[in-house]
């Protein structure tokens, strides 16, 4: 059986296809998670057939919903840290999400074309005067269980965009920047090799998880 969190990590907007878009109209932070995962679903559910037949058509679609909610930029720079974020050109900073995305796409999207949304429940909202918040939903797998998962997200011209997600206790962000640090130091700290064998990182990164999921919901 297919991990709940491969399928609810982009479902839910939650691994960060990275890449940056039009800013959209200011909603609030609940309404920008509902909003983007009723619109991901729907259209999963209207094309699934053809996304199966063209998996390409299938991201580029992802991508388009997806995208301009999370902080591309942001994020990047959290998984690498000051202490390789301040040392890479705007071209490794470039290269380096567009290998993010493209390696979560590889593992993670054909988990999702098998979602058939047994059940999402976004919950109340929280208190968004400030800057920062989280907004919560439950997600029901196919056997029963219930996972939480949390976003954080942060005001940025004051628009509320994606920072971080936690599935069933597992911090997605954590998870990366460590994957991150281990990778630079067996490739001895050469900042290109890593970018460009992001894709092992992001496979061990995956199997960590699967590993996590098979335990109960938290």
């Amino acid at each position: 059986m297919l991990s709940i969190l491969r399928r609810s990590l982009l479902i839910l907007v939650a691994l960060f296809p990275l890449v940056s878009h039009a800013a959209a109209p200011a909603v609030s932070a609940h309404d920008l998670i509902e909003d983007t995962t009723k619109r991901l679903l729907s259209d999963l559910e209207a094309n699934r057939d053809k996304y199966r037949q063209d998996p390409s058509a299938f991201y580029e679609a992802l991508n388009n919903i997806v995208g301009p909610v999370v902080d591309a930029d942001g994020i990047s720079r959290s998984i690498m840290t000051v202490k390789y974020s301040g040392r890479a050109t705007p071209a490794q900073m470039q290269r380096f999400q567009e290998n993010f995305k493209r390696s979560l796409m590889q593992f993670y999207g054909n988990a999702l074309l098998e979602y058939n949304n047994q059940g999402i429940t976004v919950n109340p909202a929280k208190d968004e005067s400030g800057d920062r918040t989280s907004v919560d939903m439950q997600v029901k797998g196919s056997n029963g269980a219930v996972y939480p998962v949390s976003y954080t997200l942060e005001k940025l011209n004051n628009q509320w965009k994606v920072r971080n997600v936690v599935i069933n206790g597992i911090n997605i962000g954590k998870l990366f920047r460590d994957q991150f640090a281990d990778a630079m130091q067996r490739n001895g700290n050469n900042l290109d090799k890593t970018i460009d064998g992001w894709a092992g990182a992001v496979a061990k990164a995956k199997a960590e998880t699967d590993k996590a999921t098979a335990q109960p919901a938290q």
